[in-house]
């Protein structure tokens, strides 16, 4: 079922809140062994963050935490079940470019992510000829040290989400648009929830995968907030330079980001996609693109690369959901029956989608995690909503 006119009170073991990647990956696992709908206020499915995001697969991007995820969720990726439409992946490696004054940094970095039980063993540093070399859209001279993750790779954002939302419908789940929760109640062991049109809905439980509304739909229910901080990030595109660098090929591509973390860009087309990689607070709502932060973006890509940015073609933003300590919550609220956390994934929750589904599911059904991930180091203690971090 896709409905979006008002319907009877119905009744589900779980409703999911919210449409984006996170909420259609959780309902396709829970769907396995419960009656599952998605619940989504807009009338399009992903319009906010899942539809405005980098595309991307990078090992060395996150904490420990977000890293092991990722890791966990390679394998989805590369080889998808049958119920995702073609590839997901193409090979996109990573460069991470220091000047002088990042080389020390960039080392820290290359060696928190090539330790412990998450190393991919994909990933070198590399002088800056050679990171010249390898993506000679970079200004001669700029880089003094690289990191290359050969690992990393170009994510289909769409073809994964509707990916899951097949997969979903396969397993009976429903998936109800324009129908934002505006009032809940608790009758017995049952969540009685209203929208905005005045249909009713009744579950067991309730997932709140509602991205940067994530505290605001906890309020509804009665749970004490987790803290959630919506960043925007902007995003933009611009032709390519009238002369393409001796070298430089469409077909031999990189991301590019600067060991700050201040820019990135990555071939699109003929295009680039450019970004300032901005974390500018903002309550939530549908982000607008900060043209401050594209000019400062201009000027540093313009420094570091031979992109030669004299405009515009088009751009958007996007927020990124982040907690305190830039980790997800993930599992059953620790005071309110039947409510249960998939929130802030900040701006990892593409690359690990497949396994934070399998996550939050082992902890919603079973009370704990898979297996495979509690041998990577995984933690209920580290998902957790009444983590001490998150008070911090």
């Amino acid at each position: 079922m896709d409905n979006t006119a008002p319907i009877a009170a119905t009744d589900y073991d779980t409703i999911v809140i919210g449409g984006g990647i996170a909420g259609v990956s959780i309902a396709y696992e829970l769907a396995e062994q419960q009656s599952v709908a998605v619940v989504e206020r807009e009338s399009t499915l992903a319009y906010h963050t899942t539809g405005r995001s980098a595309a991307t697969f990078l090992e060395s991007y996150g904490n420990a935490t977000v890293r092991m995820l990722t890791r966990a969720s390679r394998d989805f990726f590369v080889a998808p079940p049958e119920f995702v439409d073609g590839p997901l992946v193409a090979d996109l490696p990573l460069v991470i470019v220091a000047e002088k004054a990042e080389v020390q940094s960039l080392r820290s970095l290359h060696e928190a992510v090539n330790g412990g039980p998450v190393r991919s063993g994909t990933i070198e540093l590399l002088d800056g000829e050679a990171a010249e070399r390898l993506n000679p859209m970079l200004r001669p001279g700029y880089t003094e040290l690289a990191m290359v993750d050969f690992g990393s790779l170009e994510l289909d954002v769409h073809g994964l989400h509707q990916g899951f939302l097949r997969g979903l419908r396969r397993r009976g789940g429903d998936v109800l648009k324009s129908a934002g929760i505006v009032g809940a109640r608790r009758e017995r062991s049952v969540w009685v929830l209203s929208d905005a049109k005045g249909n009713e809905l009744r579950t067991r439980n309730v997932v709140n995968a509602a991205g940067a509304w994530c505290d605001e739909v906890a309020e509804i229910f009665g749970a004490a907030p987790i803290g959630i901080r919506p960043l925007r990030r902007t995003a933009f595109m611009v032709a390519g330079p009238r002369e393409l660098p001796v070298g430089f090929s469409g077909s031999r591509r990189t991301m590019t980001m600067s060991a700050s973390e201040d820019f990135y860009f990555k071939p699109d087309g003929a295009s680039f996609l450019c970004s300032p990689a901005d974390e500018t607070l903002q309550e939530p709502a549908d982000a607008k693109p900060d043209d401050l932060e594209i000019a400062r973006a201009i000027d540093r890509l313009n420094e570091a690369s031979l992109l030669e940015i004299r405009s515009v073609a088009t751009s958007w933003a996007g927020l990124r959901s982040f907690t305190a300590d830039r980790t997800p919550v993930i599992g059953p609220d620790p005071t309110v029956d039947g409510f249960s956390w998939f929130a802030g994934q900040g701006g990892y929750g593409i690359q690990m989608a497949p396994a934070l589904a399998r996550a939050g599911a082992g902890l919603m059904v079973h009370g704990e995690l898979p297996t495979d991930l509690t041998d990577m180091g995984l933690s209920t203690a580290l998902l957790s909503a009444g983590r001490a971090a998150l008070a911090a």
